[in-house]
């Protein structure tokens, strides 16, 4: 875009697309997460520990 001499403005708003892209794709990335971690350790689908698991909701919730 800069090569073809497009406006300031147009830069701004597909800069502004693509980090609005990048992170509705991180949020769904770390709910997907949330949601497979926590359902395996309700029911015991994994040998983690309570202590693991939450450590690591913690770690990953950082990031929303």
């Amino acid at each position: 875009m800069f090569a073809d001499g497009r406006s300031c403005l147009d830069l701004a708003q597909q800069l502004h697309a693509v980090e609005k892209a990048i992170s509705e794709a991180k949020k769904t990335l770390i709910h997907d997460h949330v949601d497979h971690c926590l359902d395996t350790a309700a029911n015991g689908g994994r040998a983690k520990s309570n202590e693991n698991v939450l450590a690591e909701f913690k770690a990953i919730s950082r990031y929303l």
